[in-house]
């Protein structure tokens, strides 16, 4: 069965790799002298350069008709680096595209078309979080990986208070707060059970509060005949995005003692938990080893982060990883095959076990690794999704602005959405 899903996928590729070919002129019908996937073409992306070279290494010897040089750039200058390149005319062919940087790239990428690789098809062999280069005008990049919001626990803290599992509910963790959060004898915390409520110190603040946003079924930003809008003003019937703003800002507010663990005296929330000031905390995958590295000692678990009660879905947040073809590339039919390649052979497995993260397509989350984590993480990676970010700076403004404005009662919380959502509406336009 196994054999048989990997020939008809590889089929499948070749399939579409000349659909969109010869959509995209690049194989003029009839003319037997196009040479087709030869030569070298160029990737561009802030991957560690020492972790893509024996990868590529492989990839090329496998598929020696071309070869892919990897170049890689500094994610400060990486914005910058590839506009002046495309002026020059020697831009890259591709490159590893980020889901937070898919808007804004969508119109120096070549859109994969439907006609050549079906809607059906891509959403059966990747996971739902790799949708989130899916646009009406076409793919915007082949999902390579899957990295999702996860909750890290301090299980020795658990153990002390008697609390025999991690909560996999919202309702499970209001339950633990009171219990898990230390003060001393002047009632300031001195440990906290969540670091919740605030974004300047809680580290992805704005994954967290998405997450539990999208928890409800709101899609955060929606597209229609190639239009993008906000989705946070939306109304939905069963559950008010104002009430999700309220349950996160209550874990900051002095005046609510049941969920009240966290304030602007602790350190970011990455520092306390590894200091061992707080119990859950949430965080990539990726983010694992560097977590056991900072305190080898800690008792350090991992769950999937909470869910909402009742709901008939689950889901987390999650950062994507693609691979897209530059609308300027000047040997297009190379890098469509090398990308096609790519997210469909070994590399995409290869990739991702590098980075620490989840591969995207179905077939690699089926097969599980051994390892303690590995497992918690794939089953999260099904189950995540992202939204295209139109700037990830700016809606970080946004979503800062959003709890800020509650916790100083400047707002209530059904003005502090309906301002995101108007806010987010305009960065979407005018972008």
């Amino acid at each position: 069965m196994k054999n048989f899903q990997i020939v008809t996928i590889i089929i499948f590729i070749a399939l579409a790799v000349f659909g969109v070919l010869v959509f995209s002129g690049a194989i003029p019908i009839g003319n037997d002298d196009t040479p087709g996937g030869l030569g070298t073409v160029v990737l561009w992306g802030t991957v560690d350069g020492t972790i893509m070279a024996p990868l590529l290494e492989e990839f090329n010897n496998a598929n020696p008709t071309f070869t892919v040089k990897y170049e890689q750039k500094r994610i400060n200058n990486f914005d910058q680096e590839l506009l002046e390149a495309l002026a020059s005319g020697v831009g890259p062919d591709m490159f590893f595209l980020p889901d937070d940087l898919a808007f804004h790239y969508a119109n120096k990428i070549f859109p994969i078309p439907y006609e050549s690789y079906p809607l059906v098809s891509f959403k059966n062999n990747f996971a739902g979080a790799g949708e989130v280069f899916l646009t009406s005008r076409g793919i915007l990049a082949f999902p390579l990986s899957i990295d999702p919001l996860m909750m890290y626990y301090n299980r020795s803290q658990l153990d002390a208070d008697g609390i025999i599992r991690p909560p996999a509910l919202w309702d499970d963790l209001v339950g633990m707060v009171s219990k898990l959060t230390k003060k001393n004898d002047s009632n300031k915390i001195i440990k906290s059970a969540v670091a919740l409520g605030h974004f300047s110190n809680v580290t992805h603040a704005k994954d967290i509060l998405s997450a539990l946003f999208m928890q409800t079924g709101n899609s955060i930003v929606m597209e229609q005949n190639g239009i993008f809008n906000s989705n946070l003003d939306t109304p939905n019937p069963k559950y008010n995005l104002a009430s999700i703003l309220k349950f996160y800002t209550d874990f900051a507010d002095p005046n609510n003692k049941d969920v009240y663990s966290w304030n602007k005296s602790f350190p970011n929330s990455s520092d306390s938990f590894s200091k061992e000031d707080l119990t859950f905390y949430f965080g990539f995958a990726n983010e694992l080893v560097p977590l056991i590295n900072k305190n080898p000692n800690q008792n350090l678990a991992v769950a999937p982060i909470p869910q909402i009660r009742n709901s008939n879905f689950k889901l987390t947040s999650a950062r994507v990883m693609g691979i897209a073809i530059l609308s300027s590339s000047k040997n297009f039919n190379t890098a469509f095959t090398a990308a096609s390649l790519m997210a469909t052979g070994d590399f995409a497995l290869k990739f991702a076990t590098l980075l620490g993260v989840a591969p995207a397509r179905r077939d690699l989350l089926a097969i599980k690794p051994g390892d303690a984590y590995s497992p918690i993480f794939y089953d999260s990676a099904l189950y995540a999704r992202s939204y295209l970010d139109p700037s990830d700076k700016d809606t970080d403004n946004i979503f800062r602005n959003m709890i800020d404005g509650v916790l100083s009662n400047n707002m209530t919380v059904q003005s502090a959405i309906s301002d995101a959502s108007s806010k987010l509406g305009l960065l979407l336009l005018n972008q």
